[in-house]
């Protein structure tokens, strides 16, 4: 806990970012490189889905990482909200693009799986809807960030924004089991096993840490971007 309240600081943050950003960036190349090789080379096509069934290594992990950036802005939101975090609102700012760009990885990936598996594009099902309007929050938190000409106020904005749109967190992950919908239920995160064999799992899994990876080092990256941009608004309104 002291270690992230000494993080806190942006002026920390960012020496720190400084010295984790070229060895993450070098391990996120390897890990998406190799991890990209299991799921187009090693991976086996499956007995229904054909070769259609790869899109899956990366909508799985996106539509994760989507879901996991939003719990972020509604943790980074509570700190600024409660505890006044100076870095907070930075790191919220630099996430929320982040996630809504997985976001909309995860929606087009299921489309185009969606289409030689199910016939359609697209269907309102609650699966499918709910991570849509995940998408939305996403581009509602961005706009209202940036709505006002006093930045705490966009920020203090987007922060209950993001604590009031985690309830959609847990729609997403039991809609398969709370409406009958197109998707199938749970198959890696079950309390007994997952449902599927090693050979699509391994790869999975691997795809799903190497865009972690990823996801990490743009918010970091970014975090670096707005940290500096705001920076540059104090010292021109003390001018």
């Amino acid at each position: 806990m002291a270690d992230l309240h000494f993080l806190a600081n942006p002026a920390r943050f960012r020496r720190f970012s400084q010295r984790v950003l070229p060895g993450l960036g070098f391990a996120t190349v390897l890990m998406l490189g190799v991890g990209l090789y299991m799921a187009f080379f090693v991976a086996p096509a499956d007995y229904q889905q054909g070769q259609t069934v790869r899109i899956m290594f990366v909508h799985v992990p996106s539509a994760w990482l989507s879901m996991g950036g939003y719990a972020l802005l509604a943790v980074l939101g509570a700190s600024l909200l409660v505890w006044r975090h100076p870095l907070a609102a930075l790191m919220a700012r630099a996430a929320a693009p982040v996630g809504a760009s997985f976001a909309a990885v995860c929606l087009l990936t299921g489309s185009l799986w969606g289409r030689p598996m199910w016939g359609t594009y697209w269907v309102w099902d609650a699966r499918l809807t709910s991570m849509l309007l995940l998408f939305f929050l996403y581009l509602g938190h961005i706009a209202l960030s940036r709505a006002y000409d006093d930045s705490g106020r966009g920020d203090r904005a987007a922060a209950i924004l993001a604590l009031v749109g985690v309830i959609n967190l847990p729609i997403i992950k039991f809609s398969v089991d709370w409406w009958n919908t197109l998707h199938q239920p749970a198959s890696v995160t079950r309390l007994d096993a997952p449902a599927i064999h090693n050979s699509i799992l391994v790869p999975l899994l691997w795809m799903a840490v190497s865009l972690l990876f990823l996801f990490v080092w743009l918010v970091l990256l970014r975090t670096e971007t707005e940290i500096d941009r705001r920076r540059l608004e104090v010292a021109d309104q003390t001018q």
